[in-house]
């Protein structure tokens, strides 16, 4: 596409909802955050529901969110205004995506994608504060493939871990302070020959040291660091998978609509 995203806003503008034109002034005035942001944050942040940011980007012609948070993010990242900083708090909230990614390898993301879409079943775990954002990533790949299971807060069932077998795959939030919980799930998935993927601040962390693959977060001091990877991550699922996912949300749409879960 060569409009850039502000181009492309302006020309569709017109044409949007009410709750969408709503989602583009936002972005358009908060380029930065809505870089970062995940859908639903976003449709926080301007009032209007999840379903209302998603439905913006097929309105403006992209194939999904992921798409429209990509245009947005390189029109950002290439601006010089959004590399200056009139403060330290200021400086936090402009740092560019490319901060909170760097140690991210590659090749190991690539497996790890290959490895959550080929899997048999996902099992995500997440204790206390790592919570947050494994529910994020349980939520989102949940609409692109079935057999998606989350930890507890504070624990886990064995009886679920018992189901793991060697073609499924776990994926283990651990980070300072380090819980017992995350590393007792990843040995149990290791017994049962599950692939661990970890996603943690160093490849020596108790989880990091067991793991199959290590995803490393940019900084573990902003929980837009762990929604940065794990959005990543969703976003090269859809895709590499793009049928697969194409036809669950087909099917998830179709409830929301059925059940009327959504206001716009």
């Amino acid at each position: 596409m060569n409009q850039s995203f502000q181009e492309l806003i302006k020309h569709k503008f017109p044409d949007l909802s009410r709750g969408q034109k709503k989602v583009a002034e936002f972005l358009v005035n908060f380029m930065e955050k809505g870089s970062l942001y995940t859908a639903g944050q976003i449709g926080k942040e301007a009032g209007v529901s999840e379903t209302t940011v998603i439905r913006l980007a097929y309105a403006l012609g992209l194939n999904g969110f992921s798409d429209l948070q990509e245009l947005m993010r390189n029109e950002w990242l290439s601006s010089t205004e959004s590399k200056e900083a009139a403060s330290k708090p200021e400086a936090e909230e402009k740092k560019p995506f490319s901060e909170w990614l760097s140690p991210v390898d590659e090749k190991e993301l690539s497996q790890a994608v290959d490895a959550l879409i080929k899997s048999d079943q996902v099992y995500i775990a997440g204790f206390r504060e790592s919570h947050t954002a494994a529910y994020w990533l349980y939520y989102k790949m949940n609409q692109l493939r079935n057999h998606v299971l989350l930890s507890f807060p504070t624990g886990f069932l064995l009886e679920t871990l018992c189901n793991l077998t060697s073609a499924s795959a776990v994926v283990v939030f651990s980070l300072p302070r380090y819980t017992k919980e995350a590393l007792e799930v990843a040995q149990q998935a290791k017994k049962q020959g599950a692939k661990v993927i970890a996603i943690t601040d160093r490849r020596l962390s108790p989880v990091g040291q067991i793991a199959d693959i290590t995803l490393l977060a940019g900084t573990t001091e902003h929980i837009l660091s762990l929604l940065a990877l794990s959005q990543v991550v969703i976003s090269i699922m859809q895709k590499r998978d793009e049928k697969t996912a194409g036809k669950r949300q087909e099917s998830l749409e179709k409830l929301y609509a059925e059940q009327g879960i959504f206001l716009e």
